[in-house]
């Protein structure tokens, strides 16, 4: 299979699961600015959703674009990041019905580390499918900005049983850190 295949699921993937979780705002019952008031939470929460999907899409069109080739690991990979990022428009539901609720704050925290996981393990495949003088083993070397982010969910997960407000804080705080796409990959495509 083609990369270029591979990457045109994803985005079509990626693109649907953006779309279920705008379908999920919810509209105001109001017809004035005021009635948006109560939907400004879960708002940021679609918000920092989008922000996060688009961060994995961006890297990932990086990865992709310093990759040779794939093989049927890289695949399933690929599929494992899907099934979790395709998990993220539930998991904003849930904590929207919930108001921030400690188990559901605490679930869109292991959905992002689990994401980040995958993405982790999808890079690793996508090295022993290349080899470790490939474009992507150099530019991403162990790749610790990977691992702290993980370490950060981690956190965030473990405080949103006391501190759910904090917990999201730090996932915006992760956010912040990928905004910007990876400069190591970018700089080897």
């Amino acid at each position: 299979m083609e990369k270029q295949r591979l990457e045109a699921f994803t985005d079509g993937v990626l693109a649907i699961a953006i779309t279920i979780m705008v379908l999920e705002l919810k509209v105001p019952a109001g017809s004035d600015f005021s009635s948006l008031a109560s939907g400004v939470p879960v708002f940021l929460a679609y918000a920092l959703s989008f922000a996060n999907v688009g961060i994995f899409w961006n890297n990932h069109h990086h990865m992709l674009h310093a990759t040779e080739r794939i093989n049927g690991t890289v695949l399933w990979a690929n599929l494992l990041l899907l099934f979790w990022m395709s998990l993220v428009p539930f998991v904003i539901r849930w904590m929207d019905e919930t108001h921030f609720a400690a188990a559901p704050t605490a679930a869109y925290g292991v959905i992002l580390a689990m994401s980040s996981i995958s993405y982790l393990l999808l890079e690793r495949s996508i090295i022993a499918c290349n080899g470790p003088e490939s474009k992507l083993a150099r530019a991403v070397g162990s790749d610790l900005k990977g691992k702290v982010s993980l370490l950060i969910y981690l956190l965030a997960i473990a405080l949103a049983f006391t501190r759910p407000w904090i917990a999201i804080l730090l996932y915006v705080v992760n956010a912040t850190i990928w905004f910007i796409p990876d400069r190591r990959i970018e700089a080897m495509e």
